[in-house]
């Protein structure tokens, strides 16, 4: 049951996340806002939650997961009731910038909701459905929220996320609970061993961060999660509706199907990753991480280089490319819970969930500034040539990734002992030596 509501929470977190993947064009029109702007909405929101990712690893660390849920949620309603009702620009970026803070808090508590109350073996599987059930939150984001803002107005639309939003603060306050019932602190219980491990932290802020990412296998988990969900993310959380509605001229409808199939497409293939990834713990790196990565680059360099608008079941293709990242992505918590101790596990949750939404609002802003620059900023000169450009920003972070997880892979292999360290070139000269 706790770990329920605190996945329903998480559902609505994501729901009030993408609040703008469908309505983006509403929102243009409502605030006068070119694209470069439209983009600051997702980029600042983004900025916050990213920022806010190792102090929250830290007062969970401190805390628990139920004051922070239960903060985050408040403090969304709160971003909603302000967004309903923003009259300009401004207060429509500071309710973004309340819904990143509020946002930030909820999934990591979740991930130690899942700490505490389960047990170490079911760990990977439980965080891959916590990911896998939170997602559909985007179906609720493109197709209620959407009909309903479409069939009253802004304010109705938003206002009720916000009454939805003081409704969970209420929820997760009184179900949800630190520790189990006869504990007196979070513990984290290995069922085949009878291991229990104190899940806590005393590290001030520095000394957390710099111990967690001192160990390659942060590190590995952090570029692991900036580089396989952004794609996603952006396309969904801003600029997928216009660029299939505007840019390839589908219907309203064909377009939230899609984005509900991406979903969908996320919650068949996240358990066979999870799955996976448990089993070969040494090579989830190449087996899975790398192939996800190559996926949705050719799905999107197919979709560029296509001769005209794509045909419908090449979008679907891309639908399905893009859906693999979200679980992808779930690997570097796998990574950051492998590799650190318990004390510190919140802290190196924190660096990893920083490295995917770095790299979506970078993504976002990228594909924000080239349509601008190409003079296709307002809806009424959005192009499907300039929509191609400004998705070619994507790739310099996919190969900026796909680098880093190579080399920080090495180095946490020689960290723990599974491979040898390159022998130095003076020491290779004198093999064979007396």
């Amino acid at each position: 049951m706790v770990w329920g509501v605190g996945v329903a929470a998480y559902i609505l977190s994501v729901t009030n996340r993408s609040s703008l993947s469908a309505v983006g064009i509403d929102a243009a029109v409502r605030f006068d806002a070119d694209a470069s702007t439209l983009s600051m909405f997702a980029v600042i929101q983004l900025a916050v939650y990213g920022g806010m990712q190792i102090p929250v690893g830290l007062l969970l660390d401190r805390f628990g997961a139920r004051p922070m849920i239960t903060i985050g949620m408040a403090l969304m309603a709160v971003g909603q009731l302000v967004l309903a009702f923003a009259p300009d620009v401004g207060w429509a970026i500071f309710a973004r910038m309340l819904l990143g803070a509020g946002d930030a808090a909820v999934f990591p508590s979740v991930l130690r909701v899942i700490a505490v109350w389960f047990p170490e073996r079911q760990a990977p599987v439980m965080v891959q459905l916590t990911g896998l059930i939170g997602q559909s939150g985007q179906i609720l984001a493109v197709l209620p929220l959407a009909a309903l803002l479409h069939a009253t107005t802004w304010s109705i639309a938003f206002g009720s996320l916000a009454g939805l939003g003081a409704l969970f603060t209420v929820l997760t306050f009184a179900v949800i609970r630190n520790r189990p019932p006869g504990r007196v602190e979070d513990v984290s219980v290995d069922t085949v061993t009878g291991a229990i491990h104190v899940v806590r932290s005393s590290a001030d802020l520095r000394t957390g961060f710099r111990e967690s990412w001192a160990h390659p296998g942060t590190r590995l988990a952090f570029w692991s999660h900036f580089t396989t969900p952004f794609s996603g993310t952006a396309f969904v959380l801003l600029w997928g509706f216009p660029f299939l509605t505007v840019g390839e001229g589908l219907s309203t409808a064909t377009a939230s199907l899609l984005f509900t199939v991406y979903v969908v497409f996320g919650i068949l293939v996240g358990p066979v990753i999870g799955a996976l990834s448990s089993r070969h713990p040494t090579r989830r790196s190449r087996l899975l991480v790398l192939p996800v990565i190559g996926i949705q680059a050719v799905a999107w360099l197919t979709v560029i280089a296509w001769p005209g608008p794509a045909p419908l079941w090449l979008l679907f293709v891309l639908a399905f490319a893009m859906s693999t990242g979200g679980p992808g992505s779930m690997i570097g918590f796998d990574h950051a819970r492998t590799f650190n101790p318990s004390h510190r596990l919140s802290t190196a949750t924190g660096i990893t969930n920083v490295g995917g939404f770095l790299a979506a609002l970078l993504a976002i802003l990228l594909i924000g500034i080239a349509m601008d620059a190409q003079g296709a900023g307002t809806p009424d000169t959005y192009t499907l040539e300039a929509f191609r450009i400004a998705f070619l920003t994507q790739v310099p972070l996919w190969l900026l990734g796909s680098l880093f997880i190579v080399i920080e892979r090495r180095r946490t292999r020689v960290h723990i002992g599974l491979d040898e360290p390159r022998s130095r070139r003076r020491d290779r000269g004198t093999d064979g030596l007396p």
